[in-house]
């Protein structure tokens, strides 16, 4: 029951919101209880939003705009172009709703890139997320058998220079969902299937070092723009977690041993937002219109759709703040925060981190603190992640 529950909580893009049960209130939609009706954008394969950097989770999940590592091939890939090292790589071990006792549910991710000269760079990733073991019932409760879903994603990308302080990425991603393979769907027999699609990212950055000596950096990304994804048959599919989002940052060089950036990062999901009282199926096949977009109608009309106009708009913006402090390069303190409207998902929460490094090798920590009652799968969990900066040793 525990890893059904699991299914359940994750993959919320199979889940109806309280729609049916909402009621406009003036200009708000509420539940019987007179709460806020909540009604976020809705995905599948959400593993891809994962935030798989320790040092970028100790700061609130900011990446946009943070000095280019092997972990921009997540949240920037244009950013390489700028990295100071000639080959990094990445890897990192997420632990997944260990507050709930689970042990073999995790996220891991590899990632790396290589200069090829001082205006281009590729990148390359790995995503694997494990579900851990699963015993599977029919609607009876009669045992099936048991299966280990997983999902992966492979992703590349190449970035390159357009002037001194402008850079620009086109990046292409795999993904394979195998959730419950070989399963029959109650009620109609049908097969599951692992699900497959793929997508594309672009993304842009610039970095201007003042006289100062201080760097300022800004840079967009939009991600994961690319097919519908079905575990069946049906001709209903499930969009990808498009997503758009802008990133600025300041890196402080205090003197010749101490460092400090603030960044901060704004997202918003390039997917429909379910209506609550206007729904409309013109096919009359019983699904609403909004789900039978294309992608990239989709990812348009994803900036008016909601149905309490502009208001619902701004609630569907996802905003990080983090800061990092760097002793001699050696030393680091991190610590962040993240904010999402308690309509659209309402996550919040508190991250702190430290890291160290020596010559080619970097160790990340951070740790995660809700600062709500709505459960987080990475609540009061340690993850870390280790960088080899190659480049470094033959400089």
């Amino acid at each position: 029951m525990r890893r059904v529950l699991l299914l359940l909580s994750f993959f919320v893009f199979l889940q109806l919101s309280s729609s049916a049960q909402c009621l406009r209130n003036g200009n708000e939609f509420v539940q019987p209880d007179g709460s806020k009706c909540p009604n976020s954008p809705q995905s599948a394969v959400l593993f891809m939003r994962i935030t798989p950097d320790a040092r970028s989770g100790a700061m609130g999940d900011v990446g946009i705009a943070l000095s280019p590592d092997a972990n921009a091939m997540h949240f920037n890939p244009s950013k390489l172009a700028f990295a100071k090292e000639d080959f990094a790589i990445s890897a990192t071990y997420t632990p997944w709703l260990r507050a709930l006792g689970l042990q073999d549910v995790y996220l891991a991710y590899l990632s790396g890139y290589k200069k090829l000269d001082e205006l281009q760079a590729i990148g390359l990733s790995l995503r694997y997320f494990s579900l851990g073991s699963i015993a599977f019932t029919d609607s009876n409760g009669e045992p099936l058998g048991t299966g280990r879903p997983n999902e992966f994603e492979l992703a590349g990308a190449y970035s390159r220079k357009l002037s001194d302080n402008f850079s620009a990425a086109i990046g292409a991603k795999f993904i394979y969902s195998n959730l419950a393979a070989g399963q029959r769907v109650n009620g109609t027999g049908e097969i599951i299937e692992a699900g497959l699609a793929g997508a594309a990212d672009f993304s842009f950055t610039y970095e201007n070092e003042l006289d100062n000596d201080n760097i300022l950096r800004a840079g967009v990304a939009v991600s994961n723009i690319g097919s519908k994804i079905t575990y069946t048959n049906s001709t209903t599919r499930d969009f990808l977690p498009a997503n758009i989002g802008l990133g600025m940052a300041y890196e402080m060089n205090l003197d010749q041993y101490n460092k400090f950036t603030i960044t901060g990062d704004i997202n918003k999901a390039l997917v429909p937002t379910p209506c609550i009282e206007n729904c409309q199926d013109s096919n009359g096949n019983g699904v609403s219109d909004y789900r039978e977009q294309s992608p990239i109608r989709a990812m348009f009309s994803s900036f008016s759709d909601d149905e309490l106009g502009a208001k619902g708009e701004f609630r569907e913006l996802m905003y990080s703040v983090g800061v990092e402090y760097w002793y001699d390069n050696q030393f680091a303190v991190r610590a962040g925060y993240y904010s999402e409207h308690e309509t659209k998902g309402n996550r919040k929460f508190l991250t702190v981190g430290f890291g160290v490094k020596y010559n080619i090798f970097g160790l990340n920590f951070s740790y995660l603190v809700p600062t709500t009652n709505q459960r987080n799968p990475l609540d009061n969990t340690l993850r870390f992640s280790l960088l080899f900066n190659f480049g470094q040793a033959e400089k």
